[in-house]
């Protein structure tokens, strides 16, 4: 292949850019609502919605976003708005057990606290030539 035409291979694949937020302490399963609801979503919508939702996810989702428009502003190539969340994910971390305080468990015994953790991961990618949201 020349080297012009690997350059325009290159410039015409899609680069993904990542960020994660590793042992976040919420369940997985919380984190979930909030990664289903800007799956897809171009950066700027996401981050609005984001910054006006509810959940106390959101606020967790809003720094890895954020964390993840920054690495792609690294690259001199990428428009950053332009971008659109591909991939957001929750995915379960490790469980801390905690044995000093404990919850009423069947038949009378003691059952000890599972404190669940969860992996936030947001993956953006430069969309193609599209027209600009208004």
């Amino acid at each position: 292949m020349s080297p012009a035409r690997a350059e325009t291979a290159e410039a015409t694949e899609a680069r993904e850019f990542r960020a994660a937020h590793r042992y976040a302490r919420i369940t997985a399963r919380k984190a979930r609502l909030v990664a289903d609801l800007i799956r897809g979503m171009t950066v700027n919508r996401a981050l609005d919605e984001l910054s006006l939702s509810p959940k106390r996810a959101a606020s967790f989702y809003l720094r890895v976003l954020r964390s993840a428009v920054a690495n792609a502003s690294q690259d001199e190539h990428v428009n950053v708005n332009r971008l659109v969340v591909r991939d957001c994910r929750a995915d379960d971390g490790p469980i801390q057990r905690r044995t000093r305080r404990f919850r009423p468990g069947p038949q009378g015994r003691a059952m000890g606290l599972k404190k669940r953790t969860c992996h936030l991961t947001v993956a953006v990618v430069e969309r193609g030539g599209e027209k600009e949201d208004a």
